[in-house]
């Protein structure tokens, strides 16, 4: 007792008649202060660590490759290298792909691989060709054009390669479309289904359009698998990338979705597509005698002067010789 009367003294002394009560309200606001990071540091509650590990998930599937991986694919160590981590950029090029006709799932990277290292050989070849061949008496300009020259082509080949096979591939579907759309109209009107004339379609038109006939090929098969037949044309229609293709597939979707039918419509826009293919044939036609005219005057019109004008330019030399 003699000590706590002591520190009362004390603290009256120091604060006056309510020192201890400002002892005691400052000790417990002191130990308040040490309890909350105590309390910050103990168990946090089970929602918030639910919430906390979806997050994380989220995170983990945004840096991840967009799909899933193959057992079997040796790329998989670089897909984050050689994939683009935009879901919207990957769905592009996937498309763009598939529309050159490559439909294997490691399209993608192998397209990016290709550019990779036709870049890099590239750039290796230039600056190999600029130390072998050109040496120090190159210029700056020489320097920068046969060094980044050949890496910038080797980059920019596979997209120039795909973007010509995607023209090419259209041009083929474009122009083998209408006579597909007779067949079908011929099978639909002889009393097959309409799976039965993409088969018997696809396996006629494999001679003359390879293309058209592995679209209605794989149409064949995802129906054969149970796909719903409105989403398989449609798919059929954003693989192609042809505005006749999209235009049948809605055709054939509005006839099965108002119950009209289908040889109707077939026949119909068969001979809309016959009338189109004339168009082309007759625009390309009147096309074909201005470029004519410009190839004539590129190679006809200088060795016609040189033949007319020649023995007049010599014999005009020749008579100058003589009077000198």
């Amino acid at each position: 007792m003699n000590f706590l009367d002591t520190i009362n003294a004390i603290l009256t002394d120091l604060l006056g008649p309510a020192g201890p009560l400002i002892a005691v309200g400052g000790l417990a606001l002191l130990l308040l202060l040490l309890c909350i990071p105590i309390m910050l540091a103990g168990r946090s509650d089970p929602m918030d660590r639910l919430a906390e590990s979806g997050k994380q998930i989220q995170e983990r599937e945004k840096k991840a490759v967009l799909r899933e991986k193959s057992k079997g694919d040796k790329l998989n160590k670089y897909a984050q290298f050689l994939e683009p981590q935009d879901a919207e950029q990957l769905g592009e090029v996937r498309l763009k792909l598939l529309q050159a006709g490559y439909r294997d799932k490691e399209a993608v990277r192998y397209y990016y691989f290709a550019q990779f290292v036709l870049g890099l050989g590239g750039l290796v070849a230039g600056v190999l060709y600029y130390m072998m061949v050109l040496g120090d008496d190159a210029t700056t300009q020489q320097m920068v054009m046969w060094v980044i020259g050949p890496g910038a082509a080797g980059y920019y080949f596979p997209k120039y390669w795909i973007t010509r096979r995607v023209e090419a591939r259209k041009e083929e579907i474009t122009s083998g479309f209408p006579d597909a759309l007779d067949m079908m109209l011929v099978c639909v009107e002889a009393g097959q289904s309409m799976d039965q004339s993409i088969v018997r379609m696809a396996r006629e038109l494999r001679a003359s359009y390879p293309h058209l006939a592995d679209e209605f090929q794989l149409v064949s098969y995802e129906m054969k698998a149970g796909k719903d037949k409105s989403q398989v044309l449609d798919d059929m229609s954003e693989r192609c990338g042809v505005q006749d293709v999209s235009s049948f597939v809605t055709v054939l979707n509005q006839s099965q979705t108002f119950g009209t039918s289908i040889a109707d419509a077939l026949r119909v826009y068969a001979s809309e597509m016959r009338d189109k293919r004339v168009m082309r044939a007759e625009e390309k036609a009147n096309k074909l005698p201005t470029k004519m005219t410009l190839t004539t005057m590129m190679l006809t019109v200088p060795p016609l002067l040189i033949i007319l004008v020649g023995p007049s330019a010599v014999g005009i030399t020749e008579m100058g010789n003589i009077g000198n």
